[in-house]
């Protein structure tokens, strides 16, 4: 779409990966074409309309530029990789034969050797809702949307804490109210997935720090911990308020 700008006098004499020289490159492409176009002055067009000029179309050549210059997207969903597998990076842990050695390794998930109880801490996350008692289950992760399709036609397997990546709940949303709980890498309490567990009644960890577990795994989450609030997150009392994720016994292999 447009030959590659680099700002000297911003980046001094570090030169900018090729991937910030693109998007900084395209947009000030985008910006100047525009400008030059309005035939208005800079404060006119700065304080005038400026803040629509960019279309969807410019966005989608944003991104091409972005993936040419070889920027690759996380994924939170097996089917963003499937369906453009030149922009994200490669899909790991989401065929049953994937998952069997694949797990989530935060490198800020504590983890502890195992307590009087035998439960092995292995993780934090923000608890929705506040429980009468723990909930315990057996670790599966949800990482595409065929493994959705096989449990949506043949039943979600009993008592599983889905694992999964997507804070938006669209994914899982199918199946939702057959697990027994949640545990999700990404979003917060007031996410469409912390919603909907909420209004489900399934007990649910969100924006969680996890490391070592895996496919097959006995897991407690800590559904009695204090439920964040949004205050916890931004007000004047931010803090931090999270539940344990707990491995209480390793798969059977």
């Amino acid at each position: 779409m447009t030959k590659l700008f680099v700002d000297t006098d911003k980046y001094g004499d570090e030169s900018p990966s090729a991937v910030v020289a693109a998007f900084h490159g395209s947009l000030h492409e985008i910006v100047r074409q525009r400008f030059e176009e309005s035939g208005a002055d800079w404060k006119d067009f700065v304080l005038g309309d400026a803040n629509t000029l960019i279309t969807k179309e410019d966005f989608e050549a944003v991104d091409s530029d972005l993936v040419d210059a070889g920027h690759r997207y996380d994924w939170s969903a097996g089917i963003s990789q499937k369906e453009r597998p030149d922009a994200y990076k490669p899909a790991e842990g989401t065929s049953d034969a994937d998952l069997a050695a694949f797990c989530f390794q935060h490198p800020d998930a504590p983890i502890a050797e195992p307590d009087a109880e035998g439960r092995e801490l292995r993780g934090v996350g923000d608890n929705v809702v506040r429980y009468n008692e723990n909930t315990t289950g057996i670790a599966r992760y949800i990482r595409s949307t065929d493994r959705v399709l096989k449990w949506l036609t043949e039943g979600v397997p009993e008592n599983t804490i889905a694992v999964i990546d997507d804070s938006g709940g669209t994914l899982t949303a199918p199946i939702l109210e057959q697990f027994k709980g949640v545990i999700c890498a990404g979003g917060t309490v007031r996410s469409h997935l912390g919603i909907l567990t909420r209004e489900y009644g399934i007990p649910c960890l969100m924006n969680a720090k996890v490391n070592g577990i895996m496919e097959g795994d006995t897991v407690s989450i800590e559904s009695t911990a204090r439920a964040k609030t949004a205050d916890d997150y931004q007000g004047q009392t931010k803090r931090e308020v999270t539940g344990n994720i707990w491995r209480t016994a390793k798969r059977d292999d």
